[in-house]
């Protein structure tokens, strides 16, 4: 046999797609495992031709995922994020996208037992060292998928699956403003450098020429603009704590400007070379917290009200984006948001025998066919 078969779920998380294994079906190398993760998707290649890659860095993810040693936790998630044009994973960032599939494929592959109506789904990030539940529905014992949800950039409707996060601030950088400043000025433009849940900087669209309205492929044909963006990128990582981030897809960059849906904030955001055809999930999460903060590029722009208990609507390309946030004396205790999640395929993704062979993988799929 010429080709290694390695049990995986191809599950849409949110507005991603991604591929999703139990830890142990995988390489225990790191290094051969990112070059089975490569072959996997069929990276570096724009098409990714030859493997399962959707040629786009929302359709180029891998969950990894085990059950967890902790005592406050049922598993473990690790987010990869393939490159599709380079040959590299990178595991230096989360996706809260993704994240909405890891309770649904934690029941489905046998870690978590369903439980009433809801079953809940404790999960440590690996990346970020932060813990979410995920109140996923199990009416009858099974995950349930069909629902009347809706969630923008994601057609039809499914079921909700609540995600709640208690504190995520500063879970890349260190610190929820990683700079020690509200503002900072770079290149003649001020930013805000902020991380609850995915270190971003915030830039006024109107400081760089635009109504913030523009669409991404308008953003994406401005190299000039790139150029400046990557400038400002490259020169903040290092403050905002993560070093040389070159080679690196964090901090993503964020435009905004005053919201014209109705919304708290309208968003632009880069991840980072391209524009996102909407926003990450602590992409927004992090936007949102900074309409919370006086003194941010926010200020003045941001539509908020008042009270402990608030929900915040991050509007985007393809819609908008709600999080449930929770405040006490004014700071940030705790969020949750809405996500929906279903499984696409089920079975064994194949991977060259002369990059891998994994006999126990081959002996447990010959065992399930008899």
């Amino acid at each position: 046999m010429s080709q290694t078969r390695i049990p995986c779920l191809l599950m849409r998380g949110g507005t991603s797609k991604g591929a999703y294994f139990l830890h142990d079906d995988l390489p225990t190398d790191s290094a051969l495992r990112d070059r089975v993760l490569l072959a996997v998707m069929g990276s570096p290649d724009s098409r990714q031709i030859d493997g399962i890659g959707g040629a786009d860095s929302l359709t180029s993810k891998v969950a990894i995922i085990r059950p967890s040693q902790r005592t406050d936790a049922d598993v473990d998630y690790l987010f990869a994020q393939v490159l599709v044009v380079e040959a590299r994973v990178d595991y230096g960032q989360n996706c809260g996208n993704i994240l909405a599939g890891v309770g649904p494929f934690a029941i489905e592959r046998g870690l978590v037992k369903a439980s009433g109506p809801v079953t809940p789904v404790r999960i440590f990030m690996e990346n970020t060292g932060q813990l979410a539940i995920a109140q996923v529905p199990t009416p009858d014992g099974q995950v349930e998928y069909t629902g009347d949800t809706r969630i923008d950039g994601v057609p039809g409707h499914a079921a909700p699956l609540v995600i709640n996060f208690a504190d995520i601030a500063g879970s890349s950088c260190g610190a929820l403003l990683p700079t020690g400043n509200r503002r900072d000025r770079v290149d003649g433009v001020e930013v805000t450098c902020i991380d609850n849940g995915m270190p971003v900087i915030l830039l006024r669209a109107e400081d760089l020429g635009l109504n913030g309205q523009e669409s991404p492929a308008t953003l994406d044909a401005d190299e000039a603009l790139k150029a400046r963006l990557e400038s400002i990128r490259l020169q903040m990582g290092p403050r905002m704590n993560l070093g040389d981030v070159s080679q690196r897809n964090v901090p993503k960059l964020c435009l905004v400007s005053p919201p014209r849906q109705g919304g708290t904030l309208s968003t632009r955001s880069f991840i980072p070379h391209r524009c996102h055809a909407s926003i990450g999930v602590f992409g927004a999460v992090s936007a949102a917290t900074a309409c919370l903060n006086e003194g941010t590029v926010a200020q003045g722009i941001a539509v908020i009200g008042s009270g402990d208990h608030q929900r915040l609507s991050v509007e985007h390309p393809s819609g908008e984006f709600s999080i449930e946030v929770a405040l006490r004396k004014g700071t940030l205790t705790g969020c949750g948001l809405i996500r929906t999640a279903r499984l696409l395929f089920d079975g064994q993704v194949c991977v060259p025998r002369a990059l891998w062979s994994n006999p126990l993988s081959q002996d447990r799929l010959a065992r399930n066919k008899l």
